[in-house]
């Protein structure tokens, strides 16, 4: 049975496993949109109800809805999130909301997705970028605010930068939001320093993002990978390194078969160890990769020792997504 958490300040019960929909953009490579759907499908025949997609994600939202068009069961969770416009195209580079979110775009982009989607009603609204220098109130949380009042979004949230998921500290203790997207995984494991806790502390929900690092942490890079220009991608393992990135995933294999199935069900099993995060997003357009991380989700969780010893022993802290666009 898919494990599940409950979304703070709702009803709802959502899976620690969340469908990720970046990869229908298209960004790992070419697919086909009826096995995306099937996949869908797929996650939430197994319980996984909890869907993350966004308005810069290409035509995802238009799959998406098509998806949930020809779904017959229980209605899954579905967050999306408002694209940021203007000189914001660096995850690394603060700039004014105005610059990002001029007025009135917020509003614009939930009424695009609900479109888009065909529902009447947003789970989950994201702004696709926050900086702490935009403070805890302004114009653009007052149209998130006016969504919620009118029925159109239920939660609010953000989603943040890069690593830099101690910036949304300040919002979440305003009690303003009710959600906070980040970088979680093996090799980075900070936001249990502080993010976590502090979100436990004002019952505002986590969504760990990139938990498989891009895939690296499956184990299925080597020294003679290739990627297409057209993959997100491309050059990402080779600005560690590359010879450091698999001798930091090579590092990892101690801990099979003893205490996960694989390297991803490993990675799957330390970012959801803790109760305070609330899904595990990951993209799972293919149905080989959904059915690989429903299995993993089933195994027996990692022991306290193990996930401590991941948690100091094995961090390796990088950013790769400098050089990359929203």
């Amino acid at each position: 049975m898919m494990q599940s958490s409950l979304f703070p300040k709702t009803e709802r019960q959502v899976s620690k496993l969340g469908f990720g929909a970046f990869g229908l953009k298209g960004v790992f490579g070419s697919f086909d949109e009826s096995e995306a759907i099937g996949a869908m499908h797929y996650c939430w025949d197994q319980g996984v109800n909890f869907l993350d997609t966004a308005r810069h994600y290409g035509e995802s939202e238009t799959i998406v809805g098509k998806a949930l068009k020809s779904w017959s069961g229980d209605a899954p969770f579905i967050a999306t999130k408002a694209e940021c416009i203007g000189p914001a195209t660096q995850w690394g580079v603060p700039e004014d909301v105005e610059a990002c979110f001029p007025k009135g775009h917020i509003t614009r982009e939930a009424e695009i997705s609900l479109r888009e989607l065909g529902i009447d009603c947003i789970d989950l609204f994201q702004m696709h970028l926050y900086w702490p220098n935009w403070g805890v109130e302004g114009y653009w949380l007052d149209e998130l605010n006016a969504l919620q009042e009118q029925g159109k979004v239920k939660a609010i949230g953000v989603s943040m930068p890069d690593q830099r998921h101690d910036a949304a500290l300040p919002l979440v203790m305003s009690g303003r939001i009710q959600s906070v997207q980040a970088v979680f995984n093996i090799f980075d494991p900070t936001p249990l320093d502080c993010l976590i806790p502090m979100c436990v502390e004002n019952d505002v929900a986590v969504l760990a993002r990139c938990v498989l690092d891009e895939g690296g942490l499956t184990g299925f890079l080597s020294k003679d990978t290739e990627f297409s220009e057209s993959d997100f991608r491309a050059d990402y393992f080779d600005q560690g390194p590359r010879s450091l990135y698999l001798e930091k995933v090579e590092g990892l294999r101690k801990f099979l078969p003893g205490h996960a199935g694989s390297l991803a069900a490993l990675a799957l099993k330390f970012v959801t160890k803790h109760p305070g995060v609330t899904t595990a997003l990951s993209s799972m357009n293919l149905r080989e990769h959904a059915e690989a991380n429903v299995a993993a989700m089933e195994e027996e969780p990692l022991s306290d020792e193990v996930f401590t010893e991941i948690r100091y022993h094995h961090r390796w802290i990088h950013n790769f997504y400098s050089s990359k666009s929203l």
